[in-house]
């Protein structure tokens, strides 16, 4: 009988059962953050679930859900917000949720928020996993949950969406799915402009393939699957025809150019349009000039300039670990995917102070330090990953019911 039943099993049980400590722990520690967000919040006579669901971005994803676009806010000093700047599909969802349920707009992109950041750390467990082996899946998985602005995934707001989207799709590349890769690196592209970075990876790890070994290579792009193993049930790479990735490369970029092409369309200002959209929000992208002016900025007294040393070194981190992980010899689409999510990070031209939740999509940079943590004991793991744990559950309870970046 129990022979019986684990071959009847759907395929996904076993999947999900290999990933079960992970999504625990993760579930633990955001558990962690909001809890102390609560108390936090209690203390200054605020609301915890009013701070993760109606401010910044959330507010604005909302009101698309709500009304559509065509809502715009004109600053005294000549500036002009429109919502043509959030990408469609948060507010789709947001709204399809408040159709079929008692929840409001807002309270809908909340619990996509939810559901998406376990969906964003199975994926993460998933490609980790099947390169390194479980627990540096599941070291992979909370070192992402306690991440200093980690709250973010549990806000009204894309970027757990976007994760998931994103991680589901690079899984699908190393595993040689590339149909799935490419559909849900569309749906990715319709969750925030950095959907292009998916796509890249998806074309990156495609086109090396066909130059590399025709129709029966790998999807790995830059090694050979030699270097990584698969593990679990996936099925092994080398069996997709040329079509199937001619395909996975035609829907890839669909979604971020589709709705790009809509908001000049609907703009009248042409195919580039949304960079003027984003240009009213004095955003864009400049090759870090505007950051690196912003951080010369900091060092024109004692206190600020301690910022400017901090902002400093976290640039040099980032490059450290992207460093790393060339060196890990990541296959090529995830290269490619975490650089294009850093530098469009790094490189835009405004929002400085968000720039550590823009560059929290690109979860690669995590796995050099995953794979150490998952050579430690035990017991040293749990005592990093927890007191790392309880700084971002009180970085994010103090960040949010401040002034906090948007």
């Amino acid at each position: 009988m129990t022979d019986l039943a684990t071959r009847a099993a759907p395929p996904g049980t076993a999947a999900l059962r290999r990933a079960a400590p992970a999504l625990l722990g993760y579930a633990a520690v955001r558990a962690l953050g909001l809890v102390v967000l609560a108390l936090w919040s209690a203390a200054r006579g605020r609301s915890a679930y009013t701070l993760l669901t109606a401010r910044w971005d959330s507010l604005w994803y909302a009101r698309v859900a709500g009304l559509g676009y065509g809502y715009e806010v004109r600053l005294p000093n000549g500036d002009v917000h429109s919502n043509l700047a959030f990408f469609p599909l948060l507010p789709w969802l947001e709204r399809l949720l408040h159709a079929v349920t008692p929840l409001s707009y807002a309270g809908a992109g909340f619990a996509v928020a939810l559901v998406s950041s376990l969906a964003a750390a199975w994926g993460i467990f998933a490609v980790a996993d099947r390169l390194y082996g479980p627990r540096a899946g599941v070291c992979a998985v909370l070192l992402w949950a306690a991440l200093p602005v980690g709250v973010v995934q549990s806000m009204a707001y894309s970027e757990s969406l976007f994760t998931a989207l994103a991680a589901w799709s690079l899984y699908a590349v190393l595993a040689g799915r590339w149909p799935a890769a490419g559909s849900l690196a569309l749906l990715a592209g319709l969750t925030r402009p950095v959907g292009l970075a998916v796509a890249a990876a998806v074309w990156a790890a495609a086109a090396a393939s066909f130059v590399r070994n025709g129709s029966v290579s790998g999807p790995h792009g830059a090694r050979d699957t030699a270097h990584a193993p698969h593990r679990g049930d996936s099925p092994p790479p080398g069996g997709a025809t040329v079509r199937q990735r001619a395909l996975g490369m035609l829907l890839a970029p669909l979604g971020a150019a589709g709705y790009v092409l809509w908001v000049g369309r609907h703009t009248g200002r042409g195919p580039l349009g949304y960079l003027d959209v984003q240009a009213g929000w004095r955003n864009g992208f400049d090759g870090g000039y505007a950051f690196a002016r912003f951080v010369a900025g900091r060092f024109t007294s004692l206190p600020s300039a301690l910022a400017g040393v901090g902002l400093i070194a976290g640039v040099v981190l980032v490059g450290l670990l992207y460093g790393a992980c060339v060196r890990q010899r990541q296959p090529l689409p995830l290269l490619v995917y975490a650089g294009a999510v850093t530098a469009l990070a790094l490189c835009a031209s405004g929002y400085f102070g968000s720039k550590p939740r823009l560059l929290m999509p690109a979860f690669p940079l995590l796995l050099p330090l995953a794979v150490a943590l998952a050579r430690l004991r035990p017991s040293r793991s749990a005592l990093v990953v927890g007191g790392v744990a309880a700084a971002s559950a009180v970085y994010g309870a103090f960040w949010l019911n401040g002034s906090g970046p948007p």
